[in-house]
C-alpha cells in the first residue's frame, strides 16, 4: 500500500536544511513588495493632493462668483431705487411710500456690496445671539410652512 506525502511536507523536504538560499529567493521578492507598495503610496498621496488642491481652487472660484453675483444684486438695487425715485410721484402719500422704498433699496443694496454673504451671515449669527427665543420661533414657524408645502396629502 502506497503511502501519500501532503503538498507541505513535500516543500518542507525539498527545502530542509536551506534556509539561507531560501532568505536569497525571497529577498527580491520582498524588495520588489516594498518598491510596489512605495510606489502605491506615493501614487495615493499624489491623488488626494491634487483632490485637495481642486476643492480648493473650486472653493475659492465659487466664493469669488457668490461674492460678484452679491455685488450685482446690490447695483441691481440701487439702479431700481434710482428708477423707484425718478418715475413715481414725490409728493403725497404715494411719494412719500416711493421714497421709503426707494430709500430701503438703495441702503440694501449699499449693505449688500459692502458686506457680502459673510457679512450677512455674521449679522444673522449676531441676531440669532442677541435675540434667542424669537429665532427659534421663526425657525419652528419656517420649518412648519415648509413641512405644511411639502407634505403628501
Amino acid at each position: 500500500m502506497a503511502t501519500t506525502t501532503s503538498p507541505m511536507k513535500h516543500l518542507e523536504d525539498n527545502f530542509k536544511g536551506k534556509p539561507q538560499e531560501m532568505q536569497d529567493m525571497a529577498k527580491p521578492l520582498g524588495d520588489k513588495a516594498k518598491g510596489i507598495a512605495s510606489n502605491i503610496l506615493d501614487k495615493t498621496t499624489d491623488f488626494a493632493s491634487n483632490i485637495v488642491d481642486t476643492t480648493k481652487d473650486t472653493a475659492s472660484s465659487l466664493s469669488h462668483k457668490a461674492q460678484d453675483a452679491t455685488s450685482a444684486v446690490g447695483k441691481g438695487m440701487e439702479a431700481l431705487a434710482s428708477t423707484v425715485r425718478h418715475n413715481l410721484p414725490q409728493n403725497g402719500p404715494v411719494g412719500a411710500a416711493a421714497a421709503s422704498l426707494a430709500s430701503g433699496l438703495e441702503s440694501g443694496g449699499q449693505y449688500l456690496e459692502r458686506e457680502g454673504f459673510q457679512g450677512m451671515g455674521k449679522d444673522m449669527m449676531n441676531l440669532i445671539r442677541r435675540n434667542p427665543l424669537p429665532a427659534l420661533l421663526v425657525g419652528i414657524g419656517l420649518g412648519y410652512i415648509i413641512a405644511r408645502a411639502t407634505a403628501r396629502d
